[in-house]
């Protein structure tokens, strides 16, 4: 019998046959168990055993389904041959056998080598065998296949590695990870950014510090953390603070985070700085008040606009004035004038902010603009003693656009070009071709523009204070108006100017017109036809501007009743029968509307034709007085060239 058939037989029988007490008196002997047939029945681990040297001495069903060799091909040879080739060369196997002498048990991981060459992931634990004396005789190995949990735990790790290279690499957002209790224990490149930590500055301290005083006082952060554990999650958006103490508007949402057992691992937060984002929210809520405030006022100043204008009218058409009231009678008149347009460019830049502006677009003259620009601005040139010389190609320049909106925009532009220029002064209008546009250009010898205000005077309420005192004060909407408005057409607005003193010029580009299309607005009608008087309804509840119009339609010879209120014109209507009925919308119990309502009803008016008043003048405001059945919209202050066309319309009806 060779040396390794003697140490085989030996271990065998030590590990077969292990030494049984003795059997105390009166005991029943103790159950036989045969160990041997009970490692070969075991399938799911490789259990075997080595000699001393490490040759293999015996061979499991488990070890055979695992490393591929049968029992008469393995016996004898040394258990190395299930290492890799670089484990052999750096000795390994011989290590784990002189640890397992030394220690009596050695357990590794790693890498083993099959009968087919085929590796795996194994788990290794050798235990030392030795006999009576304490030598040692061999070695039990237990080898288990942990291949699929180790690709498991792999495939998890580059998951989670995956995961946490980006949530590193987000900067947009910090996304960080809190203990049960609070404290920070990750951070991202995002956290970093946003809050102004480093890593090794925050990690392990509480996240209270990142709330406004007076809420981590009153126990807001340990609040969100409660709500979180009881539902899973919890959002937030309030004011959080930075390292460097400033504040910023923030989005949180606190997740709560639990293992396979429910047991809480701590918090995931994610927070998002929405502080620009309030901002723009914010200007639009102070831009949707101020363009409510713009349309109100505007409203309200043309209701005490409107009985002036009707005394002026008055005035008008009284004759025998001294030339001292007929000057302080022209100059009211300028100044409503002017003040009108003060107001109505006031609801303009509402409705442009509102983008309720509405553009009636045609061809358009551009020698029919200029003309018309020059004389509406006519009064506020000639009361300074400016003339405007106006230079227009031979040949018609068209332009699609709004002829009234254009006019305004010029008109403004004269305006400007007028109040910062001294008196007597020249003022040069210019229209031509330049590159496939219409180019108007508005040329003063004013006082010029400093060129840091050259794009500042187009922003809204923008003047330039500087000067030598010419200019007249102002709201300052006028060139945000005329800049809008043509943006609206496509076109542009720039100035320019040469410095203090040296005049400023104003150039403005609009698209051709690509083919003719039907005229623009047609000029004024011929001399006004003789009317015969009328029956005339007057229905508004500020006194001035009833008994204003009413006196100026009996100056015109029309026979006139007052109501003051919506339920007196229903009372005063049925009898009076008149032909044309002014009435105001805005009135207290009855209203325009529900005034109209009533009055319509009334068999005896079914000739009357009904106009409304208002301070409103925009399209909407129009379409929906013509749904209700107004025949006409009058907006305050009435014009007397519209008050006289209305009084045509309604003498025609009443002759047809």
């Amino acid at each position: 019998m060779t040396q390794s058939e003697v140490s085989s037989s030996s271990a065998t029988d030590d590990f077969d046959r292990p030494v049984q007490p003795a059997p105390a008196a009166g005991a029943r002997p103790p159950v036989s168990v045969d160990y041997s047939s009970l490692v070969q029945a075991i399938s799911d681990y490789a259990i075997f055993l080595l000699d001393d040297k490490g040759h293999i001495v015996s061979w499991n069903a488990g070890a055979q389904k695992l490393i591929g060799y049968k029992e008469s091909e393995i016996v004898g040879q040394h258990f190395s041959r299930f290492y890799t080739e670089e484990a052999v060369a750096r000795g390994w196997p011989a290590y784990e056998l002189e640890q397992a002498a030394l220690t009596g048990r050695f357990e590794d991981e790693g890498w083993r080598v099959r009968n087919d060459g085929t590796t795996f992931w194994s788990n290794v634990v050798i235990t030392a065998i030795r006999n009576s004396s304490g030598q040692v005789t061999g070695f039990a190995k237990i080898t288990r296949d942990l291949t699929a949990q180790r690709e498991y735990l792999e495939a998890l790790r580059q998951s989670e590695e995956r995961f946490r290279l980006l949530v590193d690499s987000v900067k947009d957002y910090a996304i960080f990870m809190l203990d049960p209790q609070g404290f920070v224990i990750s951070w991202n490149a995002g956290a970093a950014r946003i809050k102004g930590y480093k890593h090794d500055e925050i990690v392990g301290r509480h996240f209270s510090r990142f709330y406004v005083p007076e809420e981590a006082a009153a126990g807001k952060p340990a609040r969100e953390l409660a709500i979180a554990r009881q539902i899973g999650t919890v959002e937030d958006e309030g004011w959080r603070v930075r390292k460097d103490g400033t504040t910023f508007w923030a989005n949180v949402i606190i997740t709560a985070v639990y293992d396979e057992s429910r047991r809480l691992r701590g918090f995931a937060k994610i927070t998002r700085d929405l502080t620009e984002r309030r901002r723009r929210e914010e200007l639009e809520r102070s831009g949707e008040r101020m363009r409510e405030f713009l349309a109100t006022l505007a409203h309200e100043l043309r209701n005490p606009l409107a009985p002036v204008r009707n005394a002026l009218g008055v005035m008008q058409v009284e004759s025998g004035l001294t030339p001292v009231l007929a000057r302080a009678r022209d100059l009211i008149d300028r100044q409503i004038t002017h003040l009108t347009r003060l107001v109505d460019d006031l609801l303009d830049i509402g409705r442009i902010m509102s983008d309720k502006v509405e553009l009636r677009i045609c061809a358009v003259d551009l020698a029919e603009v200029i003309a018309r620009a020059i004389e509406a601005a006519r009064p506020f040139t000639d009361a300074r003693e400016q003339q405007v010389v106006a230079h227009v190609p031979d040949e018609p320049v068209q332009v699609r656009g709004d002829l009234t909106r254009l006019v305004q925009v010029l008109q403004n532009l004269l305006h400007n070009a007028s109040k910062f220029s001294p008196p007597g002064s020249t003022i040069d209008v210019q229209g031509r071709v330049d590159f496939r546009m219409a180019v108007l250009e508005v040329r003063d010898q004013g006082r010029g523009i400093p060129v840091r205000s050259l794009d500042k005077i187009f922003e809204l309420f923008a003047q330039e204070k500087e000067g030598d005192g010419l200019g007249e004060g102002g709201l300052g909407i006028g060139l945000t108006l005329c800049k809008s408005l043509v943006e609206m057409h496509g076109g542009s607005i720039v100035a320019s100017s040469e410095g203090a003193g040296l005049g400023s010029t104003f150039t403005l580009s609009l698209p051709l017109a690509s083919a003719p299309t039907e005229a623009g607005e047609g000029g004024a009608g011929g001399a006004a036809a003789e009317i015969q008087p009328l029956r005339v309804l007057v229905v508004d509840d500020n006194r001035d501007s009833a008994d204003s119009l009413a006196m100026l339609l009996e100056l015109k010879g029309h026979e006139v009743r007052l109501a003051y209120d919506g339920e007196q014109a229903v009372q005063i209507a049925p009898r009076f029968a008149p032909h044309l009925a002014l009435i105001d919308l805005a009135m207290p119990k009855l209203d325009g509307y529900a005034t109209l309502a009533a009055l319509r009803a009334m068999p005896e008016l079914a000739r009357t034709m009904y106009a409304a008043m208002t301070g409103f003048g925009h399209a909407s405001d129009l379409d929906r007085t013509r749904a209700a059945g107004f025949h006409a919209h009058l907006v305050k202050p009435v014009e007397m060239a519209v008050l006289d066309a209305l009084l045509a319309q309604a003498d025609a009806r009443l002759s047809g």
